[in-house]
């Protein structure tokens, strides 16, 4: 028998911790590798754990709805022959090296029955655990430590051998040897340490909160919005926010799309949008500006080789999410249209893997196609910049020709971008918007795709 650790999956960059939506299975259930045995949940999408090996379902750690952070141990699976059924007993003992162990004894047999794979502080030993060195100690040690009527605090000075430094059976035998031959003096009763008076905890004033009057609805917010929230109040927090604005004339864009859409749709199989076309633009403008392509952690910059365009997804219950076109620069508008409409699509049918919002380093959010003039975007961290597009409106526009100025109807459209003033100084952030503008109104109404 061996026991396997279930760990919460690395999510993302920047995804610290998930949501236990539902356990799948069960304390003593048999799992295959592959199967899914839980439902998690970050502020980016809903996924699943599957099992990494085939066994049985020992023991989960956390609840559901708990928030744990990625890395840590949820579950245990047992595997090994004699692991087929839950109540089937085991004779054998797992040591932290993971091979198996004969059972202690000690002038008589300590445990008939196995000792079950529980991580958690040391036992009767853990009773008085008040210590703050958050060693682990496997079941095994802690049996033989009670037994042998050691304190924690002495359990605590054995050194350790095993991984990570941990107390092994071998080693806490030795030290039991050692101390009846006589080679380990007998523990002093320690003075009792004087304590210093607790710290006054200093706390942010409460928002006060009034009763709402009047004809009101409460609606408590879904998991998802307190998510969202929080990813939104986090950022301002971190990236002192700069906005930029500019317009651009989108009259070619537009002429062009109207020319070949239907072509388009018959020969590629997809429909031709505007956001393929603006991400097209994008990309080329990101390669002359590469600190618009970067991260911050602590006092360094992290320049972003590849270019992936996260693209803000409005989904049926109003919340957002971010699925990213992954080395953008690489599609020609044909694979940018299936990247696109692909991801949307799963977005709105809640079908998105994690792997689908991970890795972007530049965002768009398309504000018309809510019919919205322009806005004032949040960052989405870790990135550094995120640009908003907004609908687009003919309005009589002043047009310069060889022959002179005049006036003529035009397909108008504001950008904003948002970045963090921590790296892109504002001669950068609106040198690069108005470029990205500049590129939109140059583009080639003759091209094919």
């Amino acid at each position: 028998m061996a026991i396997v650790d279930l760990i919460m999956p690395k999510l993302g960059e920047g995804i610290m911790e998930a949501t236990i939506l539902r356990w799948t299975k069960k304390v003593g259930d048999a799992v295959k590798e592959d199967e899914t045995v839980l439902e998690i949940a970050t502020d980016k999408v809903d996924s699943e754990v599957p099992s990494t090996t085939e066994g049985v379902l020992a023991d989960v750690l956390f609840n559901e709805n708990d928030i744990v952070p990625v890395g840590t141990v949820i579950a245990h699976i047992k595997t090994g022959a004699g692991t087929t059924t839950a109540d089937e007993p085991e004779l054998q003992v797992i040591a932290e090296n993971n091979e198996p162990i004969e059972p202690f004894l000690h002038e008589e047999k300590l445990a008939e029955e196995p000792v079950p794979f529980v991580p958690q502080p040391v036992a009767d030993v853990s009773a008085q655990n008040t210590s703050t060195n958050n060693k682990f100690y496997s079941p095994l040690v802690i049996n033989i430590a009670n037994s042998e009527g050691l304190s924690l605090s002495e359990l605590e000075r054995i050194p350790g051998t095993g991984s990570e430094g941990r107390v092994t059976k071998k080693d806490l035998l030795q030290y039991v040897a050692d101390k009846k031959e006589g080679k380990i003096p007998a523990a002093q009763p320690q003075p009792a340490q004087q304590t210093a008076p607790p710290k006054e905890e200093v706390t942010e004033p409460a928002q006060s909160y009034t009763e709402p009057s009047g004809n009101v609805e409460i609606i408590e917010m879904d998991r998802m919005r307190k998510m969202i929230a929080k990813h939104m109040v986090n950022s301002v927090q971190v990236s002192p926010h700069v906005t930029s604005f500019s317009e651009a004339d989108v009259t070619n864009m537009v002429k062009w799309r109207l020319k070949v859409k239907a072509k388009f749709e018959k020969l590629e199989g997809t429909k031709i949008t505007y956001t393929p076309m603006f991400i097209a633009c994008i990309t080329r403008v990101i390669k002359r500006y590469p600190y618009i392509n970067c991260s911050v952690e602590d006092d360094k910059i992290i320049l972003k080789k590849d270019i992936n365009i996260g693209m803000a997804t409005a989904l049926p219950s109003g919340n957002l999410i971010v699925p990213v076109i992954k080395n953008a620069d690489h599609l020609n508008l044909v694979g940018l249209s299936k990247s696109v409409n692909g991801l949307a699509a799963n977005a709105r049918n809640n079908s998105l893997k994690p792997d689908d919002t991970i890795g972007g380093t530049f965002t768009i959010t398309n504000l018309g196609a809510f019919g919205s003039l322009s806005g004032t975007p949040i960052i989405n961290q870790p990135q550094v910049a995120i640009l908003a597009i907004g609908a687009i409106k003919k309005r009589p526009m002043v047009v310069e020709t060889a022959d002179g100025d005049s006036i003529g109807i035009r397909h108008m459209m504001y950008l904003s971008m948002s970045y963090d003033h921590r790296v892109v100084d504002g001669s950068i952030g609106a040198s690069f918007l108005t470029d990205v503008a500049r590129e939109f109104e140059n583009w080639d109404v003759d091209q094919e795709w």
